[in-house]
C-alpha cells in the first residue's frame, strides 16, 4: 500500500548509563546519525505502540510523557513505589504497577495522559512478567482485557466508568493473548487431573461468547506462546514440555501449532525440538509463515527464529534460540527473498542480544546490550541484503529501538523490490561454451562467505594414515618412518615364522 504523502523519517532511540538520547534513522548524511534529541536522565524508557508518545522514567516515582512529534514532555506523574509502567497502544493510557501491602490500597492504576487523573484502579497481589500488562489493549483502543482467576473481564476503552462489561468464563485460565483488532481472545488452559492443555479462541463480542470458535488440545504441555496475525483470523500456537522424553534435546520440546477463528485449520505445523518462539515475532502475512514452516527443508535446519519485514519483501532468518536475539551463539543471519525463496545475502551478528527491523523495511538493527553483556555493547544496522550500514561501539549500552511506524505510512519498497533482482546470480546451469565465446559478469556478495579454518590436527595424528594401514591392510597414504619399516618387517617376520612352524607342527603330527 503506497503513502499518501511524505514517507516519515526513521529514528533510532538510545539508552545509556546517563540517560536516553534520539539519532535521526539511516540513510545518515557523512555517514554518521544527527542528535534530534539530547541526553535525558532515566532508568527506563518505551515507545507507544504505534510510536506516537514515549514513557520515560526518571527514578523510582516520577514518569513522564513525551509527545514524539515534538518531543516535548506532555504530562509527568508522580507514583511512589512503581515497580512497572508502560502506555496503551495509542499512548491515551499509561498503566502502572505499584508495590503494595494491603488489599485496600489499589496498586494497579489506568491513568488517563490528557488530562492526568485515575480512569480504573484495583488491587492486584503480584505481577509477573508473563502476564503484564495486566490490562491488554486493541491495537485500536476499542476493547481492553484482563485476565482474572478462571475469567476474562472485558472493559470498554472509551468509558473505564461502566467497569466491567462482559466476563468470559474460562476455569483454569493460565494465560491469554487478545487480537490486534480485538475481535478475538485466545486462552490457554495447562493440565490437570489427566485432562490434556489446551487452546481455545473465543468471539469478544458479548453475544457470541459462550462457545469457543477453536480448540486444540495439547499433551506433554508446560507452557504456550501464542501470537495472532493482523487480520485476526489466526493464532500460532508453540506449545513446550521442560522435558524432551526422545532425548533429542535438553530444552525440551516444542510444538508448532496453528488455529484458525473460521475452524478450517487446527493442528501441527512443525515438530521441532530446538524451536523457540519469538514473542517479538512480526508476523503480517501469517499464511507466509506457514508456508516457509511447511517447506522448512529449503532453510538450514537450525533455524529457530523468523523475522518478517514491511510487507514480506524479505525474510530474515536466526541460526540462535534466544528470544530477539543471539545470547552468547555465533548469531549467523541469512536474508532471503520471500517471493522467490532465493538467498541474497549472508552476514553475523555475534553477541546480539536484540534484534529488529527498521518500519520501512529497509534496515535491520541489533544490539548489545547490558546487563544480559557487560562487554563489546553496541549497535549494528544491516542494509536489507545483510551488507553493513553502520556500527557504533558503547562503554555500556542498555537500550536501542526503533521509533515505531505504522507500515501504511511508508511506499511499497519499489526501489526495494529493484535493488533486491539487482542481487539475483546468474544461472549456473548455463552451456560452458557461453562462458568462453563471451565475458560473463560475476555478482560479487556484499557479505562473500569466509572459509572455515582448517580443523586442528593433533601431533599424533600425522601418522594415523600410516597406523590405520598396519591396521586394516592397505597402502599408507603417507611415507612411512624408518622406525615405522623397521618394527613391520620385524612384525612380517614374525609372522612368517609362526606360520612356517605351524605347517611344521602339522606335517609332524600326520602319520
Amino acid at each position: 500500500m503506497a503513502a499518501a504523502g511524505p514517507s516519515p523519517s526513521l529514528e533510532i532511540l538510545v539508552r545509556e548509563p546517563e540517560g536516553f538520547s534520539l539519532w535521526t534513522g539511516p540513510p545518515f548524511s557523512n555517514g554518521q546519525p544527527s542528535v534530534k534529541l539530547e541526553r535525558v536522565s532515566c532508568s527506563k524508557t518505551r515507545f507507544s505502540e504505534n510510536g506516537s508518545r514515549l514513557m520515560v522514567m526518571k527514578s523510582n516515582s516520577s514518569i513522564s510523557i513525551y509527545e514524539c512529534s515534538s518531543y516535548k514532555e506532555i504530562r509527568s506523574f508522580e507514583i511512589p513505589n512503581v515497580a512497572a509502567a508502560i502506555l496503551s497502544p495509542h499512548g491515551t493510557y499509561l498503566q502502572t504497577f505499584q508495590k503494595s501491602s494491603t488489599p485496600q490500597e489499589k496498586n494497579l492504576i489506568l491513568w488517563n495522559v490528557e488530562t492526568g487523573v485515575s480512569e480504573y484502579q484495583l488491587f492486584q497481589k503480584n505481577m509477573a512478567k508473563s502476564t503484564w500488562p495486566s490490562i491488554r489493549f486493541s491495537s485500536d483502543e476499542s476493547v481492553a482485557c484482563r485476565m482474572a482467576t478462571n475469567e476474562i473481564q472485558i472493559f470498554e476503552p472509551k468509558d473505564f466508568s461502566k467497569g466491567i462489561v462482559n466476563r468470559l468464563r474460562i476455569p483454569g485460565l493460565a494465560a491469554m493473548e487478545l487480537s490486534p483488532p480485538g475481535s478475538h481472545v485466545a486462552a490457554f488452559i495447562p493440565e490437570s487431573k489427566g485432562i490434556p492443555a489446551s487452546v481455545h479462541i473465543f468471539a469478544c463480542a458479548k453475544d457470541s461468547q459462550s462457545q469457543p470458535l477453536a480448540r486444540r488440545s495439547f499433551f506433554r504441555c508446560s507452557t504456550v506462546q501464542l501470537a495472532w496475525n493482523s487480520e485476526s483470523t489466526g493464532v500460532l500456537v508453540v506449545v513446550q514440555s521442560d522435558v524432551d522424553k526422545s532425548n533429542q534435546s535438553y530444552y525440551g520440546e516444542s510444538k508448532l501449532n496453528y488455529l484458525t477463528t473460521d475452524g478450517t485449520h487446527e493442528g501441527l505445523v512443525k515438530k521441532d525440538p530446538y524451536m523457540i518462539f519469538s514473542g517479538r515475532i512480526q508476523v503480517q502475512n501469517l499464511q507466509l509463515f506457514m508456508d516457509i514452516c511447511l517447506r522448512k527443508q529449503q532453510f538450514s535446519t537450525k533455524i529457530a527464529n523468523l523475522y518478517l519485514s514491511l510487507e514480506q519483501v524479505l525474510i530474515i532468518l536466526f541460526d540462535g534460540i534466544r528470544k530477539g536475539g543471539f545470547g552468547n551463539l555465533p548469531g549467523d543471519m541469512a536474508f532471503w527473498d520471500s517471493k522467490d525463496k532465493k538467498q541474497i545475502g549472508t552476514t553475523k551478528a555475534e553477541w546480539s542480544v536484540t534484534s529488529e527491523w527498521s518500519p520501512d523495511g529497509r534496515y535491520f538493527m541489533t544490539a548489545t546490550t547490558a546487563p544480559r553483556l557487560q562487554v563489546d555493547n553496541g549497535i549494528k544496522i544491516f542494509h536489507h541484503n545483510g551488507s553493513l550500514y553502520y556500527k557504533k561501539m558503547f562503554d555500556k549500552l542498555y537500550q536501542a529501538d526503533w521509533r515505531p511506524e505504522s507500515p501504511d505510512k511508508f511506499g511499497d519498497l519499489a526501489d526495494l523490490v529493484k535493488s533486491v533482482e539487482s542481487l539475483k546470480v546468474e544461472d549456473k546451469t548455463q552451456g560452458q561454451s557461453s562462458k568462453s565465446s563471451q565475458t560473463s559478469v560475476k555478482i560479487i556478495p556484499a557479505n562473500p562467505p569466509t572459509q572455515k579454518p582448517a580443523a586442528y590436527r593433533p601431533p599424533h595424528a600425522k601418522t594415523a594414515a600410516s597406523v590405520q594401514a598396519e591396521l586394516f591392510g592397505g597402502s599408507p597414504s603417507e611415507e612411512m618412518s624408518k622406525n615405522a619399516l623397521r618394527n613391520k618387517k620385524k612384525r612380517e617376520k614374525q609372522r612368517e615364522k609362526k606360520a612356517a612352524e605351524a605347517a611344521a607342527a602339522a606335517n609332524g603330527a600326520q602319520p
